[in-house]
């Protein structure tokens, strides 16, 4: 017998396969895991086919070192996936297939240990009597630990440590006092699925559905096929019901199935995990798993292998998530759909949604994407009846209404203050004066994080700027520093001026840190709370500090995006806006569509178990957004919106991609933009695609690198796409000495 030739995908940007000889004893599968000798190196790569000669000579075929026969090959229809990925978004195919796997896949040395199984941790019965009382009142983490073994109902060795450092040393002393029982995985003591799958889950504490969830539910659940659903309901409406309904329904009906849900934040996943662990009385820890980039790369691989073998059930994830190997995925559901988070910004810039919905064309399987202000892409598809719109019009909580909108006019003296309060308005701090007094909760939303956004001299004008980009840097006062939100560089806060001397240094606009400040201030009485990027930066911060409103601890909550998405505030009866107008008059053309979904998100915060109240400061309040948000009116604005990107003839009426290049002169990025654009004008069928002239980016320099970027566009996808193709070897073949990188964006959203 002959050895076999293997092509092997290996992570590099050359779009080649790589050969390899494998032993005639062997039995290589397209799809399964390698290492092999590359270099001096050893990588591991995927068996992308399998052939009988190679255009390598037989002397230099190197042999494959090791075979992970022991993990299923990945399948046909997801190494299709990876492969359309690769051609939609011009990326070599390494450049789709590793990354999309954890980590400690690519690294061999761990593979056995990957597949090991996993001590689970049981709370006994003695212990869900006894253990509660024995913690000592003050232990928060260790409370936490068992309030997640008690809610989950068994805890792996690694979910438990994600929870508490000392989790195993803890379990072992609370086993010794019979309040923890140790035991292996049914699932892991054969080859075959996880039996505890086999029991249909136990949809438990079920509301009564509104009409219009019914109607909704009934249209998934009957669907067949490839099925694209747009469920538009208002913020409030049970959107998260239905999709619990649509996933509960098929467990039940399809004992292997499997299902993806994907949200758009980090944050967002706990509390969609506890809310399906618990109605779908889902106790097995790997019949649900999550994954994002926030896991420890021991927990992702786990989770990873937990749905590549079918063991993982319900998948809930950030964008990563759509590329995980689901062998039996049956429905995909998209959670805020419209969110640009679901865009990846660097390497693969990939759009998730994108790609779960060619996924599900792809299967044959229904895919449910669920907002209250969908992409205008999105809707524009459901007006043309390519997605069947499934329309919540009324909040699920009786009695609860959609909150009333109000303009504060900031342009009028009389609702300003001055001094330390400049940026609140009177009717504001009233209202937030009223909600106190209530005992209700507030909520601010201000996307500006730090204290300021520059600070700046008095008496010569000049504002403090990054060493390395061309941006302002940020005032973080509580930390004592000023730091570039685009590469991270930070130094002390300045004494004096760095041009004049001058010591009057002041800070210009205003973030979420000078915000809470001011309410302190103003409300002394007042529990404040502020929750952004940095006030969440270690691992589970944001989880407790949602948890601490939730539980009514907080008056008044401040804080970014990260607040206005997807969380059930009960308490919550007053959002104030500040800050909003500046997008109004942003270079993006996206910018009014993000600022209106925004602002509808964050105001559908309030009144969700009742009535609320929104008010927004503005000096535009005859802005026709800001009177389409006080009417609720997405379908108005949508409409209106589309108009005009039409009569520009912008997405989605044209298709868009970027050519970007960074080098050390913005002359050298520029120049070779232009060559490659001469290169395009030469291309059969570059007279079906329109190419702009090569300019700076908005943020030109970022960590020392000049940007520039070329856009071209066409109303074919078809035509774009094979100017693309076209080009490919063109820019391939371009001298790019003094060029560091350069990168093609599909479909981008930021300029």
């Amino acid at each position: 017998m002959s050895d076999v030739i293997v092509r092997v995908v290996l992570e590099s940007p050359v779009p080649v396969l790589f050969d390899y000889r494998c032993a005639a004893l062997i039995t290589p599968l397209p799809g399964q895991l390698v290492r092999v000798p590359f270099g001096k190196r050893y990588l591991v790569g995927v068996i992308w086919a399998l052939a009988q000669h190679s255009e390598v000579p037989q002397a230099r075929l190197r042999e494959v070192e090791a075979l992970w026969a022991e993990c299923p090959p990945l399948t046909e229809q997801w190494r299709a996936l990876a492969t359309f990925a690769a051609d939609y978004y011009q990326r070599a195919l390494g450049e789709v297939v590793l990354p999309a796997l954890p980590q400690n896949l690519r690294d061999a040395s761990r593979w056995g240990r990957l597949l090991a199984v996993q001590q689970v941790y049981q709370l006994s019965p003695a212990g869900i009597s006894e253990l509660p009382a024995a913690l000592p009142p003050k232990a928060t983490a260790m409370r936490r630990l068992a309030a997640a073994l008690q809610e989950t109902g068994e805890l792996t060795a690694s979910a438990a440590r994600a929870l508490h450092p000392q989790a195993i040393k803890l379990f072992n002393a609370w086993q010794q006092a019979g309040w923890v029982i140790q035991q292996t995985p049914a699932a892991a003591q054969g080859s075959g699925a996880n039996p505890a799958l086999a029991s249909a889950p136990v949809l438990s504490a079920a509301p009564e559905l509104t009409k219009e969830q019914a109607v909704a539910l009934k249209a998934i659940n009957a669907a067949s096929g490839f099925t694209p659903f747009l469920l538009h309901g208002v913020t409030g409406s049970g959107k998260t019901e239905v999709y619990l309904r649509a996933l509960a329904t098929l467990l039940v009906n399809n004992p292997s199935a499997q299902a993806l849900v994907l949200v758009p934040e980090i944050n967002l996943t706990p509390q969609f995990e506890a809310f399906f662990r618990a109605r779908l009385g889902v106790s097995a820890t790997e019949t649900l798993v999550t994954l994002h980039s926030g896991l420890a790369e021991g927990e992702r691989a786990r989770a990873w292998l937990a749905a590549h073998t079918g063991r993982a059930r319900i998948v809930l994830g950030t964008r990563l998530a759509v590329l995980t190997s689901l062998p039996q995925l049956a429905l995909i559901i998209v959670d805020e759909e419209h969110d640009a988070a679901y865009k990846q910004q660097e390497k693969l810039r990939y759009s998730a949604r994108d790609l779960a919905i060619w996924r599900a064309k792809q299967l044959n399987i229904p895919i449910v994407l669920g907002s209250a202000t969908p992409a205008l892409e999105t809707w524009r598809h459901a007006q043309l009846k390519h997605y069947t719109c499934l329309t919540l019009t009324q909040r699920a909580v009786a009695d609860a209404a959609l909150p009333a909108t109000r303009l504060i006019d900031m342009s009028i003296p009389k609702y300003r203050n001055d001094g330390d309060l400049a940026g609140l308005s009177k009717p504001l701090l009233d209202a937030l004066r009223a909600r106190l007094a209530r005992g209700e909760q507030s909520l601010i939303f201000l996307n500006r994080r730090g204290y300021a956004p520059a600070l700046a001299c008095n008496a010569c004008g000049w504002v403090a700027g990054c060493v390395r980009c061309s941006t302002y840097l940020v005032l973080h006062k509580q930390e004592r520093a000023m730091r570039c939100h685009h590469c991270g560089w930070h130094t002390r806060i300045p004494h004096a001026c760095a041009e004049c001397g001058n010591v009057d240094l002041a800070p210009l606009g205003r973030g979420t840190q000078q915000l809470e400040e001011m309410l302190a201030k103003a409300l002394p009485e007042a529990k404040i709370l502020r929750i952004d990027a940095d006030s969440t930066r270690r691992k589970g911060s944001a989880q407790a500090l949602f948890a601490a409103v939730e539980a009514g601890e907080i008056d008044i909550l401040i804080g970014t995006q990260m607040i206005a998405k997807g969380h059930d505030f009960q308490r919550v009866t007053l959002v104030g806006v500040l800050n909003a107008d500046t997008a109004l008059f942003s270079h993006d053309f996206r910018a009014t569509e993000r600022l209106f979904a925004q602002l509808l998100q964050a105001s559908g915060r309030a009144g969700r178990a009742g009535h609320g109240e929104v008010l927004i400061q503005t000096r535009y309040p005859q802005h026709p957004l800001y009177q389409a948000l006080v009417r609720h009116d997405y379908v108005g604005f949508a409409q209106a919106t589309l108009a005009e990107r039409e009569q520009a003839r912008l997405p989605p009426f044209s298709y868009q991609a970027l050519l970007r290049a960074e080098a050390r002169t913005l002359e050298v990025a520029i120049n070779f933009l232009a060559r490659a654009a001469s290169a395009l004008d030469t291309l059969p069928g570059a007279q079906h695609v329109t190419r702009y002239e090569p300019v700076p980016m908005v943020v030109v320099k970022v960590m020392h690198v000049q940007r520039a970027q070329l856009l071209i566009e066409s109303i074919s996808r078809v035509a774009l796409q094979g100017a693309l193709r076209a080009w490919q070897p063109h820019l391939h073949a371009l001298k790019t000495k003094d060029v560091l990188r350069w990168s093609i964006e599909v479909d981008p959203l930021e300029f």
